[in-house]
């Protein structure tokens, strides 16, 4: 899929107005329906099969929070087909409506900047149910899974469905992550994919908990790992690109530690700086072709170089300084390229510069607990975006720059952790 955008100065983007505010709007049934037709296909060549929990105590007028894992596109296309008979809303990412306004209201898209506090949300989401009586369908994790396994949830999810007080349905997703992972370039694998739909809370439920137990129970839901699942039953991924793309999440390699060398062809991963393959099988495994396996298991890997980048913080050598191509989104009329520039993230925060000096954006570590960042980005190349309500920079690393994209999330996590701790430190501290 790609994305509409041209080139244009800065000074001209920055200047822009911004565009009129929409509320939600009901789905169109026509919309719906064309939906699951398009939805059929994909689904139909991966064998998709659903099997449903307690659903028969929720209505069919009923109105209800939609949680689903995310994985890949198909996601959508589950969700379209899975509730095809209940008119629902969707809240998605705002460059999703590039080029695209008019139809993304009308199949019932609720725009939000990704890791950006966005109090308008949740009143968009309150009006969707309780004025337009329209579920919701929201991904918490916001972005796709590196690795496999679940990204972090916003705290703020179980006080969010606390106040909204309408049944909360989960749906689990299995092998739509091997079907179509992130890091592999949008190329397809033959893998069944089925869901689990669910009756998580009922209103009642809602009521009797605080908050903070309705947001354990979501993360619980969120508990899985996609690698282990598959190894565990013996599911079969035979694709002789399987590797392609896996030094975007697996970009340290654990023999020499060097980083950034590593790259995967067809079915291995290896280091060129240290000449060590890796080769990971059909059931999902790391197998080194030579010499002992250090790491056998893509997120054990992942949770590794996580340890690495924590280390660097605490010794205060963590440093991203890169060169990047800007882009920009001030509307949904286009992404607009303005420029080069310079990307540093240190623990004070990212630091953006560029367009010949004009272009100065900080943003703190505590300005969110996870980072909007993706490999093959509308099909122009691997980015980190970083900006706030207003305005929002996708940063694409130049050639050279290595594959940093997967780092720069873990830090971001990691800083944000150190904010907090350090916050409530200070709290019980004060509190003495």
């Amino acid at each position: 899929m790609k994305i509409k955008h041209k080139i244009l100065d800065y000074g001209r983007v920055i200047a822009m107005k911004k565009e009129k505010y929409l509320l939600p709007r009901r789905p169109s049934p026509f919309f719906r329906k064309l939906l699951a037709i398009l939805s059929a296909g994909e689904l139909r060549a991966t064998d998709f099969s659903v099997k449903k929990i307690g659903m028969e105590k929720l209505s069919a007028d009923q109105p209800c929070m939609i949680l689903m894992n995310h994985s890949a596109f198909i996601d959508l296309k589950i969700a379209a087909t899975v509730f095809a008979d209940r008119p629902f809303n969707i809240v998605c990412t705002s460059d999703g409506f590039v080029g695209k306004r008019w139809l993304m209201y009308r199949l019932g898209c609720i725009p939000t900047n990704k890791f950006v506090s966005d109090f308008r949300l949740v009143r968009n989401i309150a009006y969707t149910i309780r004025q337009n009586r329209c579920s919701v369908l929201m991904y918490p994790e916001a972005s796709y899974s590196f690795d496999g396994k679940a990204t972090p949830l916003p705290d703020t999810v179980g006080k969010c469905l606390k106040m909204l007080g309408v049944p909360v349905i989960m749906v689990r997703t299995y092998g739509a992550f091997l079907h179509d992972p992130l890091y592999n370039g949008l190329r397809q694998r033959k893998v069944k994919v089925s869901a689990e739909v669910e009756y998580l809370l009922s209103p009642e439920d809602l009521k009797s908990m605080d908050a903070s137990e309705i947001g354990e129970t979501v993360n619980r839901q969120f508990d899985f790992d996609n690698f282990r699942w598959q190894r565990d039953n013996n599911i079969r991924v035979d694709a002789d690109f399987r590797a392609q793309g896996l030094e975007r999440v697996l970009y340290k390699c654990p023999s020499c530690k060097a980083e950034g060398e590593t790259v995967g062809v067809g079915d291995t991963l290896v280091c060129k700086k240290c000449g060590k393959k890796y080769f990971l099988t059909e059931t999902g495994e790391i197998r080194a072709v030579e010499g002992g396996t250090e790491i056998d298991h893509i997120p054990d890997w992942f949770e590794w170089e996580r340890e690495c980048v924590k280390n660097e913080i605490e010794l205060g050598t963590y440093l991203l300084d890169i060169p990047v191509r800007i882009m920009m989104m001030v509307n949904s009329k286009s992404i607009y390229e303005v420029g080069s520039g310079r990307l540093v993230h240190r623990s004070d925060g990212f630091e953006l510069t560029g367009c010949d000096g004009r272009l100065v954006y900080r943003q703190r570590p505590d300005h969110s607990y996870s980072l909007y960042s993706d490999y093959f980005w509308y099909e122009i190349g691997d980015m980190i975006c970083i900006g706030d309500q207003d305005k929002l920079f996708y940063c694409f690393p130049e050639e050279g720059s290595g594959n940093v994209v997967a780092k720069t999330r873990l830090a971001v996590e990691e800083l944000y952790k150190r904010c907090r701790a350090a916050t409530v430190g200070k709290a019980k501290a004060a509190a003495r």
